[in-house]
């Protein structure tokens, strides 16, 4: 479980996340292969999972565009937040494809990043993430699930990720 930036509570009040205007959408969290299996091994329907590996978007019955299935709209949290997949998780970073290079960025869209993307705190946050992922664990994990890498728009480059397996 990665340790989230976001207090709890600031989450909860914004409405960003969980929704999308395509079913389509490249914001749809991508599955780690693992994941898919104990979805499966703890009875979460198959249809919940797209051909690509996505989360597969339900309509959203408040309005306009898509929202995750997992997400109660009516209080704004997620029903399998114990299981939340490892993209979840890192949000508001992303790891994204720029050319042949894997950059972890972050999404500017975020409310809590455009208020708090220089805090000395965050810059903290940032570089353990930063040592988390290029650690041989998790280097092996993005090496055998390319469909976590994306291609996001609008995004902040953080920094190249090594993806070089240890000697």
């Amino acid at each position: 479980m990665i340790k989230q930036v976001i207090p709890q509570e600031v989450c909860l009040k914004c409405q960003g996340c969980c929704r999308f205007k395509k079913i389509d959408s490249a914001w749809s969290p991508c599955l780690l292969d693992e994941e898919i299996q104990n979805f499966l091994d703890k009875k979460i329907p198959p249809a919940c999972i797209s051909s690509a590996k996505k989360i597969l978007p339900i309509s959203n019955p408040q309005g306009e565009g898509f929202i995750c299935p997992f997400l109660d709209i009516k209080d704004n949290k997620c029903r399998i937040y114990g299981l939340r997949p490892f993209e979840c998780q890192l949000y508001p970073f992303l790891i994204n494809f720029r050319g042949k290079k894997v950059i972890l960025t972050l999404d500017l869209n975020c409310p809590y990043v455009s208020g708090h993307l220089k805090d000395g705190d965050f810059k903290k946050y940032t570089d353990s993430l930063i040592a988390f992922l290029n650690s041989a664990a998790q280097i092996r994990i993005l090496k055998d699930n390319p469909q976590i890498i994306q291609a996001y728009e609008d995004v902040l480059d953080v920094i190249e990720l090594e993806l070089q397996d240890e000697a």
